[in-house]
């Protein structure tokens, strides 16, 4: 599912007064899950450019998203939000993938696969994820190298 929004419309403050406007890219994540840490962290590994910002879906930021969002939150571990609207499930995987580019672009083929096909094994995933890959305490509090790329 995919919204678009224009220029303002999403244009919130974090904790240290730093804006966000949709043409940053910001990937919402389950702070709780141990699969969305994982994959966070492989994305600030690979995000040489330092092209995406990070919040988590229990944040405040995340609630200027909720009206936006899925009506099913348990299915929600991931949300993108770019200069083209809100990505969610497999669509936002894949275009935060896309993004990435280099050899991170052979797996954002996964595209080409309809949404019909990507989207239930994305939900059996989420909905088992705490399960599989754990659930942690608290959120993920990013280190003094990461603070910049946060929001909340």
């Amino acid at each position: 599912m995919q919204h678009h929004l224009n220029q303002n419309s999403l244009q919130v403050s974090s904790r240290s007064e730093t804006k966000f406007k949709v043409e940053d890219p910001v990937i919402f994540f389950d702070g709780f899950c141990g699969l969305c840490n994982r994959f966070v962290d492989a994305i600030l590994r690979a995000d040489k450019n330092s092209i995406f910002r990070f919040a988590t879906l229990q944040g405040d930021v995340a609630k200027e998203l909720s009206s936006f969002l899925s009506d099913v939150p348990d299915e929600l571990s991931v949300v993108y939000v770019d200069e083209q609207g809100i990505y969610q499930q497999s669509e936002a995987a894949l275009q935060i993938i896309r993004r990435l580019g280099g050899l991170w672009w052979v797996f954002s083929q996964g595209l080409l696969i309809p949404r019909q096909f990507r989207d239930p094994i994305y939900r059996f995933i989420a909905r088992n994820r705490y399960t599989w890959f754990g659930r942690w305490d608290r959120c993920r509090t990013p280190n003094e190298s990461e603070k910049d790329r946060f929001l909340d």
